[in-house]
């Protein structure tokens, strides 16, 4: 199998090379058989890079532990869905499915646009196909994950980081590699158009989704990241601005950015420098994350070793993007240049071109906060670590910032107003605003001034929305005579634009309160002997004993908690601890947590002493934090709405299509996640297990739906049927 592997990954670099020189050659020399061959070439690489992850999934289910990876991330008794994570829970696995990935989105890319635009295409294929060489280099000649040992072939596997086994791991790091590459597409494109000589609104309506769909994905990994933090790690929080979090955080920003900056060039022809600056710093995040993570120069519980020739590398190749890509921009530079001026302060380009600064300054703040222990190392040698308390001194006054321009962005029309009209517009949300901060003011939470200022933007941002959705519904209603809430279900469903924009704005809103709420988490130790209580918050907790299980590859320990509130009981909790036979000094904690919708109880187990009986727990309380995970369950819809096609005459016949079929199973998925973050449902791996199902199966089925039905159909068709 390793020969097989390593067969495959040679051919690939060859087959990605003459792909990207076929397109070259013939965009530059008119040549639709060279076109069509460089096409061809890139669905081949597709396969072939699909050959071998099945050749390095077949290994890890098999236990061929002569290949250095397989031995180095799995052993015989790992259950298969953790076999399966270990083929990306390393270095060189994970540089293997990041490059098939690519491929895979770069041949879908190429099939559904090059009938659009030729031009662009061929050039974006062009750079889509260096990106994969650079990538198959580091498979091939640095980090092959087929390499063997030489001599004697061990008999049993080292396993997969504990940590790492864990449901939410099956579908976090995909979610990251996914919605990195797919910042790849728009990044490819853009450079294509720049190449063709094709600056407006061109570019962006091919990518349009595909910028979209990366951004969903994105998040949805940073978030399955945050409750992975949240119920593993077991230290009581979701984010410590750890570097490989940052790593995921910065290019999700500039392409949060991205997606508000390009309406303002689809609607004014404005901020087009803008969009090409975002675009490829998107991309370019995505490669310094990677680097950060890949390189072990950041020091970080999730990254990989330390490897300093793999830091060149990949720094020189990042040296290679930032000359090619700012290159080109200089050499257009007088063709960007914007047709029109933005005109009125308060209109909605100026609240997106504020917002645009906003997310430049918040990426500049991460990015060298996150890189500055290695360059004061380097440079001073004496390494400077930069705590949470920086981030949060800094990114709290940021995050506020944009919330409020969420808000402001939506209460402003385009091209501004008078502001008699202005002034009766935003009364009501400012009224919202104004009455959190008084309410906050009497109930004495003024010992956390940015959380209320944070619970008081949230208001006046959701203020806006409702306002907004109402607009909208009312307007509707008069033209059409029907009830109010129906016009409310078409406003949201049927027009989509930009209303379910609004949905998630309204679940960012949530996530935000879920942040405010973290201001006022309380903490506290407790050493407990068998039957001794301990009074928590409002809470009374009582030590009933220990319970050990031992599985095939772990033995877990666990204290059995009752709890009760007020004299109510409200059962039982089981803090424990995981102790995995191939790695005994790596203990993973099993946090016990009671939900609720105004906060959780936490607790984790610290260490039992065996002769007095007595267990060492952590009690945390975390206030709001539920609405976090509500808030993205309400941002994946919003999502899921804006993705879904629109809906075509022959679908409007037959009534439901199996585009609404495969959303609907999404939405079943993450309902079935919200049962598990925030109602009262016991914490079970088959409830986690089908969530995650649903909610893959349901995305998969949607994008596949929508990349081989919608991607083939030009803009403006899709534009006239949304019409």
């Amino acid at each position: 199998m390793a020969a097989f592997g390593n067969l495959t990954l040679l051919v690939s670099f060859v087959v990605a090379t003459l792909a990207g020189v076929a397109s070259w050659l013939g965009i530059r020399r008119d040549s639709e058989r060279l076109l069509r061959a460089g096409r061809a070439a890139i669905y081949l690489l597709a396969t072939t890079l699909a050959m071998a992850i099945a050749a390095m999934v077949h290994a890890f289910t098999s236990s061929d532990f002569s290949i250095k990876y397989v031995q180095h991330y799995s052993e015989a008794g790992q259950p298969f869905a953790y076999k399966l994570t270990s083929v990306w829970g390393g270095l060189d696995g994970s540089l293997l499915f990041w490059v098939f990935l690519l491929a895979l989105c770069a041949a879908i890319a190429v099939k559904g646009l090059a009938r659009r635009e030729r031009a662009i295409t061929a050039y974006a294929a062009v750079v889509l196909m260096a990106v994969c060489d650079f990538f198959l280099y580091l498979v091939v000649y640095e980090k092959n994950p087929f390499d063997t040992f030489l001599i004697q072939q061990p008999e049993r596997g080292q396993g997969l980081n504990p940590l790492l086994q864990n449901p939410y791991m099956v579908a976090h790091p995909p979610s990251l590699y996914a919605g990195f590459v797919g910042l790849t597409i728009p990044y490819a494109f853009a450079m294509g158009a720049l190449l063709a000589g094709k600056y407006g609104n061109v570019w962006f309506p091919m990518v349009k989704r595909w910028l979209l769909g990366a951004w969903f994905v994105l998040t949805l990994g940073l978030v399955l990241g945050m409750i992975w933090a949240y119920e593993v790690l077991g230290w009581g929080g979701f984010w410590a601005w750890d570097p490989v979090e940052n790593a995921g955080l910065l290019p999700w920003l500039a392409a949060t950015a991205l997606i508000h900056s390009a309406k303002v060039q689809e609607r004014r022809g404005l901020y087009v420098r803008m969009n090409f600056t975002l675009v490829i710093l998107a991309f370019f995040l995505t490669i310094v994350g990677t680097f950060m993570t890949r390189s072990g120069i950041v020091q970080s519980v999730h990254a990989f070793g330390k490897d300093v020739h793999l830091a060149w590398v990949f720094g020189a190749f990042m040296a290679a993007i930032l000359v090619f890509s700012f290159g080109l921009m200089i050499w257009r530079r007088v063709e960007l240049r914007p047709a029109e001026k933005i005109g009125s302060l308060m209109s909605r380009e100026a609240m997106f071109g504020i917002g645009n600064w906003s997310f430049l300054t918040a990426i500049l703040v991460v990015l060298v906060a996150t890189l500055f222990p290695t360059l004061s190392e380097s440079i001073m040698r004496e390494r400077v670590n930069v705590t949470a308390a920086f981030f949060n001194r800094t990114m709290v006054p940021i995050g506020i910032v944009l919330l409020l321009l969420t808000g402001t962005g939506s209460l402003f029309p385009w091209r501004g107003m008078e502001s008699t009209a202005a002034r009766r517009r935003a009364l009501p949300p400012i009224a919202a605003g104004a009455l959190v901060l008084v309410i906050g003011g009497i109930a004495h939470l003024w010992r956390s001034p940015a959380a209320v200022l944070c619970l008081a933007v949230c208001a006046f941002v959701a203020a806006v929305i409702v306002q907004e959705l109402g607009r909208g519904a009312r307007k509707l209603q008069k033209a059409s005579g029907g009830s109010f809430v129906a016009a409310l279900g078409n406003v949201i469903f049927k027009a989509r634009q930009p209303h379910a924009g609004y949905i998630v704005h309204m679940g960012l809103v949530l996530m935000f309160v879920g942040f405010a709420g973290q201001a006022f988490q309380r903490e506290q130790s407790a050493v407990l002997a068998v039957g001794e209580s301990q009074d928590f918050g409002g809470y009374r907790l009582r030590f009933d004993g220990i319970t050990q299980d031992r599985g095939l590859i772990k033995e877990t320990y666990r204290a059995e908690i009752a709890v009760s509130a007020h004299g109510k009981s409200l059962g039982r909790m089981q803090p424990g601890r995981e102790f995995y036979e191939q790695r005994p000094n790596e203990p993973v904690s099993q946090v016990a947590i009671q939900r609720g919708i105004a906060e959780d109880l936490y607790i984790t187990l610290g260490s039992y002493d065996e002769a007095r009986r007595a267990v060492a727990l952590k009690l945390v309380i975390n206030p709001l934090v539920d609405w976090m995970w509500l808030g993205f369950l309400v941002m994946a819809f919003g999502a899921l709405l804006i993705l879904a096609p629109a809906r075509r005459e022959k679908a409007e016949a037959r009534g439901w299509s199996w585009g609404h079929a495969a959303a609907g199973l999404g939405v079943a998925g993450l309902v079935a996640l919200l049962g598990k973050a925030v109602l009262h449902m016991p914490t079970s791996s088959q409830l986690a297990t089908l969530a995650l199902c649903g909610l893959t199966v349901g995305l998969a089925g949607l994008a596949c739906y929508r990349l081989f039905e919608s991607l083939l159909v030009p803009a403006e068709d899709s534009g006239a049927r949304e019409k």
